[in-house]
């Protein structure tokens, strides 16, 4: 029996749309995530698209604050920047945090903001699956220790050698994004996990299903999932209308089509979670859609996270 581990998304996004820039209040709630019982916690990138806090070095200030949740990037996008000085950065965060990182990564959704995104920084977008995969390889290679010479498509160098390295030999685990075939066959080929937001528990068990199939790596099944609780369904659903349309400047509707979201009361989203849970899902990154988020995670830890510890799943 697995236990179900839950993480919590800090608000970094959340923070700079309502123009507070407070990167201080998102360590004190990493702090408080670890002091309710929450296993992990998380943070997006975004520096153009949905612009907010740098993801890498919040997590260092997280870091130096907790002591035992695991940290992840959900998700970074690899192909904006140059694999030696990520390479450098995520060994650097492994060694602060003593061997908690999760290299949660993504290439980038198909949208004209995010293209525009890639061309502000002069990476083009049509080659960033193939720069996040070459950038996957060197990363693993230079988190060796040893000296690293490449030449492939998009980078080469000669004789590089980072220091420190990871605190986990081999660096830590890369968790891939993404459905759909091409993106399953990658995740079955390179990731050490899996961290999707398929819309239903259905699709999920699907796509799980594809990346076993395929995969002879041992690989950690997550789920990227945005809840709004309120014991009026009604008034919860109008309240992820406006947290996600406000985050995303796009209809809820479109978003919902793609994402795995829900609004209603705390026993729903327990449930609505474990199904999840049963088609395979190990590890939950909990998205609140909310306008307090310290009373958010209060409320998640104190109604949704002690029904889901109730239950183990095979």
């Amino acid at each position: 029996m697995a236990r179900l581990e839950i993480g919590y998304l800090l608000p970094t996004r959340d923070q700079a749309v309502q123009g507070k820039h407070e990167p201080g209040r998102l360590v004190v709630q990493a702090r408080r995530a670890e002091d309710l019982g929450l296993d992990a916690v998380w943070a997006g990138d975004s520096p153009v698209t949905r612009p907010r806090a740098d993801p890498l070095l919040l997590l260092a200030a997280v870091a130096a604050a907790t002591e035992r949740v695991a940290l992840g990037t959900a998700v970074l996008l690899p192909a904006l920047r140059h694999p030696i000085l990520l390479a450098h950065q995520l060994a650097t965060l492994d060694r602060l945090s003593q061997g908690r990182l999760i290299a949660g990564m993504g290439g980038g959704f198909p949208h004209p903001n995010t293209e525009a995104q890639f061309a502000a920084v002069g990476v083009g977008f049509a080659r960033r699956i193939s720069r996040m995969e070459e950038s996957i390889g060197v990363m693993r290679r230079l988190w060796s220790g040893e000296a690293v010479s490449h030449k492939g498509e998009h980078f080469a160098f000669e004789n590089v050698q980072l220091a420190p390295p990871p605190s986990r030999p081999g660096g830590p685990p890369i968790w891939l994004a993404g459905g759909g075939g091409p993106a399953l066959r990658r995740v079955a080929r390179l990731a050490d996990g899996w961290l999707p937001y398929p819309p239903t528990a259905e699709m999920y068990a699907k796509d799980r299903g594809i990346i076993e199939q395929d995969s002879t790596r041992s690989i950690t099944p997550a789920l990227y999932a945005t809840l709004c609780l309120d014991e009026d369904r009604d008034r919860a659903r109008r309240r992820l209308r406006d947290g996600v349309e406000r985050y995303y400047n796009a209809p809820l509707e479109f978003v919902e089509s793609i994402q795995a979201m829900f609004a209603g009361t705390a026993g729903d989203a327990a449930g609505w979670l474990a199904g999840y849970a049963a088609a395979g899902a190990r590890h939950i990154v909990i998205r609140l859609a909310t306008d307090d988020h310290d009373a958010g995670l209060e409320e998640f830890a104190d109604q949704v996270l002690p029904l889901l510890r109730k239950e183990e799943y095979r």
